[in-house]
């Protein structure tokens, strides 16, 4: 009798972890794995959704996309938009970081700079969008500043313009985006021993050499990871783009998501539009992996 139970007692240890993670396992295959393997599918399909008995279309929907001057013109300002609002909210919210961690500041001055400097995390994309649509207008204040103090000689439509409008929503997002940096970044320098900067001080190290070689180093990891994750949000921004640009004029603020969106439902091309999404699939799948080995370097 026991050694009948045996067997039992150990097929029933081996299936508990699995049972207790089958709700999430669910939830997870319904919400993502599905979704994801359904546009896979309408990819390689003509007529997706539209038709009952759609036919196989191969790969003719990505050769289709790969020939469209607009998706690389859309890829060129995704990288810049991305590469530009991951560098500038790393260096504004490492500038800010440093100024809250600082002793030299005010306590009661820290705290208010503090509310101030973390209110555009506070913001939903649409009023980030508003805010700015109404600030960088023709007869907002953005111009009667600049051309106060000479910089523009006239007014600009800046969400209007090709040669600004990627640069005015690189801009809002950059301003938006910041707070995530400085948040983690002054966690991370509120965890530095001082004893190395002690250290530092009877060596005779300036401010710039600790900087350099205490500050930055001890903070590598953070900067590394929240820079690899801005990435990855960044490259999906949609609601700040059209509702600012909706992605002109002449296709100058277009990025991969306005571009799949306008596939899907102002050209009704649902097959393309999933050929599209799987394209960003890819790239981000590709950078998450790269997110993933380094976790696990550390």
């Amino acid at each position: 009798m026991t050694r009948q139970k045996r067997p039992r007692h150990r097929l029933k240890r081996a299936v508990a972890p699995y049972l207790y993670l089958s709700p999430s396992l669910l939830i997870i295959g319904l919400l993502m794995l599905l979704p994801m393997v359904t546009v896979i599918a309408y990819s390689f399909q003509n007529s997706a959704v539209l038709r009952r008995d759609p036919s196989f279309a191969g790969l003719k929907h990505y050769q289709a996309i790969f020939a469209d001057p607009v998706f690389w013109e859309s890829l060129w300002h995704t990288l810049y938009f991305t590469c530009m609002s991951v560098v500038f909210h790393m260096t504004i919210g490492m500038i800010f970081a440093l100024m809250l961690n600082s002793d030299r500041i005010n306590p009661t001055l820290r705290n208010v700079l503090r509310v101030l400097y973390i209110l555009p995390w506070l913001f939903t994309a649409v009023i980030i969008a508003v805010i700015w649509r109404l600030l960088l207008e023709p007869n907002g204040v953005v111009n009667s500043i600049l051309i106060q103090i000479g910089v523009i000689g006239s007014k600009v439509e800046w969400f209007s313009s090709p040669e600004t409008a990627l640069h005015a929503v690189t801009f809002a997002n950059i301003w938006a985006g910041y707070p995530l940096f400085m948040v983690s970044l002054l966690a991370g320098l509120q965890g530095i021993p001082k004893d190395f900067y002690e250290a530092a001080d009877i060596d005779g190290a300036k401010a710039y050499q600790k900087l350099i070689f205490i500050t930055i180093p001890q903070l590598m990891p953070i900067i590394i990871s929240i820079s690899l994750l801005d990435f990855i949000w960044t490259m999906q921004v949609f609601p700040l783009i059209w509702i600012t640009t909706g992605g002109g004029p002449i296709y100058s603020t277009e990025v991969l998501s306005t571009y799949t969106y306008k596939l899907a439902f102002s050209s009704y091309n649902l097959s393309q539009a999933a050929a599209s999404a799987v394209i960003i699939l890819l790239i981000s799948l590709g950078l998450t992996l790269f997110y993933i080995r380094y976790q696990k370097a550390r």
